[in-house]
Parts: C-alpha cells; sequence; structure tokens
C-alpha cells in the first residue's frame, strides 16, 4: 500500500464557539490527486488551512509527510514548507515584480542555488506552463489563465513533494479551463506530485481527480473515485452533482399548503 503523504484524523475545528469541521478524516497517498469538494460554507478552506498549519485543530490530529504539524516546531514545519508548494486562487503574484521575479522568489529565499542555477530553474517552469517568453511581463498584463499558470509555476519551482492548488479553474472561461486541467495532469505525471486541490468546478474534478472527498456542512459525506461519487446514493452529492437546490420543490400541494397554513414541513 503506497504511504499516506496527507493524514487527517479525527479533525474538529472552531471558529470561536461556532464548529465548522466535525470528526474528519481523510488520507492521501503518494502520487495521489485529491480533490475537495462541496457547497459554500462546506467548510474545505478551513480544512485547506488546517492542512497547511494556519490554523490549530480544536481536536485531532494533521501529520504531512509523517509531522504531526499541530505541535511540530517552527523549526520542522520551515522544513515541512520547502517541500509544499501552495497555487493561490488568483494567483497571488506580487504586483511590483516581474513574473519571473515571483517565480525565483522561493529559491532566492530558500536555497543557496547561484544565479544562474536559479534562471535555468526558473526558465523550465515557465517552459513547462507554456509560459516561454512572458518572464519580463508585469502580473497585471497576464491574462487570467496566464496568471494562474504564474502562480503554479511559482508553487512548483522547488519542485515540491505536495501540491496544494485552491480554486484552479475559478474564473476561468472552458477552453483555458480545460487547458489548466491538462497542465495539472501532466505535472503529476512528469513530477510524481501528491496534490490536494479545492474545487466547486465539477466538469474540472472529475476529470483530474483519483479521488473526491465531499464535504457538506463541515461534515465528510463520502470520499470515494469520480465513479463512486457519480453514483452515490446520497441526494445531497446527487443534487450538487446536478446542480439542484437544497430544497427544491417536488411536491407543489404540500408547498402551497405549508404557505397557506404558515407551518413547518
Amino acid at each position: 500500500m503506497a504511504h499516506a503523504v496527507i493524514s487527517v484524523d479525527h479533525l474538529n475545528a472552531h471558529y470561536g464557539e461556532q464548529q465548522v469541521l466535525f470528526d474528519v478524516n481523510l488520507q492521501v497517498q503518494q502520487g495521489e490527486i485529491m480533490v475537495i469538494m462541496g457547497g459554500s460554507g462546506s467548510g474545505k478552506t478551513t480544512l485547506l488551512k488546517h492542512l497547511l498549519a494556519l490554523q490549530k485543530p480544536t481536536a485531532g490530529q494533521v501529520h504531512i509527510d509523517g509531522l504531526p504539524i499541530a505541535t511540530a516546531s517552527a523549526k520542522e514545519l520551515k522544513v515541512l514548507r520547502r517541500k509544499m508548494g501552495v497555487a493561490f486562487q488568483g494567483g497571488a503574484l506580487l504586483s511590483s515584480l516581474t513574473v519571473g521575479e515571483n517565480i525565483r522568489l522561493p529559491l532566492e529565499h530558500n536555497s543557496n542555488l547561484d544565479r544562474q542555477t536559479i534562471d535555468i530553474m526558473v526558465r523550465m517552469k515557465l517552459e513547462l506552463m507554456n509560459l516561454a517568453g512572458f518572464e519580463n511581463l508585469m502580473p497585471s498584463e497576464l491574462s487570467g489563465g496566464m496568471l494562474k499558470r504564474a502562480g503554479l509555476a511559482r508553487a512548483v519551482v522547488m519542485d515540491p513533494k505536495i501540491l496544494f492548488f485552491d480554486e484552479p479553474s475559478a474564473g476561468l472561461d472552458p477552453v483555458t479551463s480545460v487547458e489548466l486541467d491538462e497542465l495539472i495532469l501532466k505535472l503529476r505525471s512528469a513530477m510524481n506530485m501528491t496534490m490536494l486541490i479545492v474545487t466547486h468546478e465539477l466538469q474540472s474534478a472529475f476529470k483530474i481527480a483519483d479521488r473526491i472527498m465531499v464535504l457538506f456542512d463541515g461534515k465528510v459525506a463520502t470520499v470515494g473515485t469520480v465513479e463512486e461519487i457519480k453514483n452515490s446514493p446520497d441526494e445531497r452529492i446527487q443534487n450538487l452533482i446536478h446542480r439542484r437546490p437544497r430544497d427544491e420543490i417536488t411536491d407543489g400541494d404540500a408547498y402551497l399548503k405549508r404557505l397557506v397554513s404558515g407551518g413547518g414541513r
């Protein structure tokens, strides 16, 4: 059995007194693409923050590459983060730096490589992302799809073992979204990277995922392959897949009766 690079065990999380994650369990294997899905407010972003050690759980454990991150020292987390890449939703490039300068940053701050070697590594990642020749442009000169690819190039410039990706297809047109999906699969194939991707885009999730975890109201509804998710008997999951509202009206007479009587369901 493959080694679990990401392990979440009985994770609970709160914002103040409000509990937002309930007994979440998840295992992500080496080289796997795990997609986290769920509606707005389901807990996807909160889970991602815990995986990145940006928040500490109320209860439970998160292990990344074997390290219990809630109790890890600052030094241990620094070493771990060199193995991790994070691609943010909007690219999150520094607007005052060129594309090339943005991509160089992780290498300049976290390695002892000489300038020539860094230049070569930056060019390699730009070519991988189909951005060769764009290193001297400013982020404001890039399209939405190019910003995503530039942010991804920065996330993988240090050849991380694990990549976290937040909403890769958000705000992109369908063609650009498909191109980004292909790029994600190409990256996994070329670098044998473990990926955890948060998305609400069904078509993208079904194309790139090895397995999908679906969250509802901070609780795990299911974890399964694409086919298992598509064929799930859970009505909430089918509503999510078919974009049906949670309170779809199926009985018009009953609905009218509730309105007239003012009663509950």
